[in-house]
């Protein structure tokens, strides 16, 4: 779906006769589907991925089923990052876009855990004010910076929406081992913070060590956040439905949990893409604005039924 839909005159049957070397197609046919519907399906993937496995480290570390990047200013520490790398060090490239995300990122990561580790699983919601709050702060401060550099806000302005239509295969061939180093370090975190679930002292006594797990999901929630905004800019709310929606399917086991979550992530943000192309012809919209519609009324009714509660449960 993804392959057919987008500028253009190609629809299902011209995309599935290309791939499958059924015509010979025309240098345009070529390049609308090598050149513009490839690169962000394969960054759909990527993001989804990305975003998803983040939020399910995060709930797990904090004991918290709201935490998610987008929620906890993850993402918008990941967006001061960058602002600071473009307009006082000049980034222009893919390597530089992910530097400085993933230096934001791990400052919004540090104060996330540090958070979750002291409130402990008191109240899901104390850590989301939290998160407004380093949103609003680093919010703030991007706009300060951005207003200094007219150029660097025209190149941020429409990024900060979030949007696959930039995606560019070069950049996300630089993140791809950044982001399967993050999915390897998952599943050898994924038995440890399973443990931890059952509490602290259980999972000392069990032989694991918190702190290392700690700091292991602070380093793969930091590359996966990073990958994600560096191509595809600040999305949110598709870490929170996936990880959500998993834990539903496989409530202890985080091994499969993460795995039900990459791939609730990647197919709602492949739906919002496919949905952001479709929508507006010949125009399109942007994936984060498409997501917050979606996921804002989700997450208050998620609040209103108490489906916070679902991982504070375990004992």
């Amino acid at each position: 779906m993804s392959m057919s839909v987008g500028a253009g005159e190609y629809g299902a049957a011209e995309a599935l006769a290309y791939y499958f070397s059924a015509i010979v197609p025309s240098e345009h046919m070529t390049m609308v589907m090598d050149t513009l519907r490839l690169p962000r399906t394969l960054c759909a993937l990527m993001v989804g991925v990305s975003l998803s496995l983040a939020a399910s480290l995060l709930q797990s570390a904090t004991r918290n089923p709201l935490a998610e990047p987008g929620l906890l200013g993850v993402n918008a520490g990941a967006v001061l990052g960058l602002v600071t790398g473009l307009t006082y060090f000049g980034v222009e490239s893919a390597q530089g876009y992910l530097v400085w995300s993933g230096l934001g990122a791990l400052a919004g990561n540090i104060v996330v855990l540090l958070v979750g580790h002291v409130m402990g699983k008191s109240s899901p919601l104390k850590l989301i004010l939290v998160g407004v709050a380093m949103n609003a702060t680093f919010g703030g401060l991007s706009n300060y910076i951005l207003l200094s550099n007219q150029v660097v806000l025209d190149q941020f302005r429409f990024w900060n929406l979030g949007s696959l239509a930039a995606a560019d295969m070069t950049a996300m061939a630089l993140i791809s081992p950044f982001l399967l180093a993050a999915i390897v370090l998952t599943f050898l975190l994924a038995r440890q913070l399973t443990m931890m679930q059952l509490g602290e002292q259980q999972a000392r006594s069990l032989g694991i060590n918190t702190h290392w797990v700690r700091i292991g999901v602070l380093l793969a929630s930091t590359l996966f956040t990073a990958c994600a905004i560096s191509v595809a800019g600040p999305i949110s709310f598709v870490g929170f439905l996936a990880a959500y929606c998993a834990r539903m399917v496989e409530p202890v086991r985080l091994s499969l949990q993460v795995i039900f979550s990459a791939l609730f992530g990647v197919c709602f943000i492949l739906i919002a893409d496919i949905l952001a192309r479709w929508m507006i012809q010949p125009y399109e919209m942007p994936n984060g604005v498409l997501l917050a519609m979606i996921g804002a009324p989700v997450l208050i009714g998620v609040v209103r039924r108490g489906g916070f509660r679902s991982l504070l449960a375990v004992k």
